[in-house]
C-alpha cells in the first residue's frame, strides 16, 4: 500500500513538472503542442462551416476534434490530480476556461452544432503569456490590469452617460423622423444611435429629413469623442502608475521620449529637452 502511494505521489509529481513546467525541456514541449492542438482544433471549427471543404473532409474533421477533445479532457484531469489544491484550479480563470474548452464535443450529443463553440478554446491561448514567461510580458500585463481596475469607475460612469445619451437621441430621432425613415419604434432608433456613435454605420437605417440629418452629423461627431474617451482614462492609469513607479526608484520619466532621468530636481529631460513633469 505504501509502495502504491509512493509511486503515485512520484507520477503526481512528473505530471506537475510537466504540464506546470515552463523551465525544463519536457515542460515547454508540452505547452507548446497544446498550443498547437488549441491553434488546430479553432481551425479545424472554423473550416467544419465552409460547405465545400467539410463535405470532402468530415469525418476527418470530426475524428480529429475529438482526438483533440480527449486530449484536452485528460490534460484537465491530469491538472487536478497533480495540485494540492485542485479546488482553487478548478475555479479559477484558467480552470473554467479549460472545463468550457472540453464541452462542445460531448454537447454536441445532446445539441446539433454545438462542437461549433469549440471556438472558446481561443481564450487558452492566454497561456502563451505565462509560457512565455518574460519578465517584460508579466510586468506589462500586470501594469494594464492594475490600470483598468483603478479605472474601472470612471469607465462604468463613462458608459452609464453613454447609454442615457443612446435613449435620448434615439427617442428624439424617433420622433423626428418616424416609420417613413425606417425608424419604427424606439428601441430601432437606439439600435440607430448606437450604429451611429460607434461609426459602423450600416447603412440599413438613415435620416432623410433636415433635422434628422443635422442630428446624426452631432451623433457622429460625438461618437469620435466617446471612442476616444476610454481609451485616454486607462492611458492615464497607466502613465500614473509608471510616473508612480519611476519616482519611487528615484527617476522622472520624461512624457515625450520615455527618457528616465534620475536627477529628481532636473526641470528638463537630458535626452529631449521636454520640460519635466515634478
Amino acid at each position: 500500500m505504501t509502495e502504491t502511494h509512493s509511486k503515485f505521489k512520484v507520477f503526481r509529481q512528473k505530471v506537475k513538472v510537466i504540464i506546470y513546467g515552463t523551465d525544463t525541456v519536457a515542460g515547454r514541449l508540452f505547452d507548446l503542442i497544446l498550443l498547437g492542438l488549441i491553434l488546430l482544433s479553432i481551425l479545424l471549427v472554423m473550416m467544419e462551416t465552409v460547405k465545400g471543404f467539410d463535405l470532402k473532409y468530415h469525418s476527418q474533421i470530426y475524428f480529429l476534434e475529438w482526438v483533440i477533445t480527449v486530449f484536452f479532457t485528460i490534460e484537465y484531469l491530469l491538472r487536478i490530480i497533480c495540485i494540492d489544491k485542485p479546488i482553487k484550479y478548478i475555479f479559477s480563470f484558467y480552470g473554467i476556461i479549460d472545463f468550457i474548452a472540453i464541452l462542445p464535443m460531448y454537447l454536441s450529443f445532446f445539441l446539433m452544432g454545438a462542437n461549433v463553440f469549440a471556438v472558446i478554446r481561443a481564450l487558452r491561448l492566454l497561456r502563451l503569456f505565462k509560457i512565455i514567461n518574460h519578465p517584460n510580458f508579466s510586468h506589462q500585463s500586470n501594469q494594464l490590469k492594475e490600470a483598468l481596475i483603478a479605472s474601472k469607475g470612471k469607465i462604468i460612469i463613462f458608459i452609464y452617460f453613454v447609454l442615457i445619451s443612446t435613449i435620448i437621441i434615439g427617442s428624439v430621432m424617433y420622433v423626428v423622423e418616424g416609420e417613413k425613415s425606417g425608424f419604427t419604434s424606439i428601441p430601432m432608433s437606439i439600435y440607430w444611435t448606437i450604429v451611429t456613435l460607434t461609426t459602423v454605420g450600416y447603412g440599413d437605417i438613415s435620416p432623410i429629413t433636415p433635422l434628422g440629418q443635422i442630428i446624426a452629423s452631432v451623433a457622429m461627431i460625438l461618437g469620435y469623442g466617446i471612442i476616444a474617451v476610454p481609451t485616454g482614462i486607462v492611458s492615464a492609469e497607466i502613465a500614473k502608475s509608471s510616473y508612480k513607479k519611476h519616482t519611487k526608484n528615484n527617476k522622472i520619466p520624461c512624457i515625450r521620449c520615455g527618457a528616465d532621468n534620475h536627477n529628481l530636481k532636473a526641470k528638463f529631460c537630458y535626452n529631449c529637452g521636454t520640460e519635466l513633469e515634478q
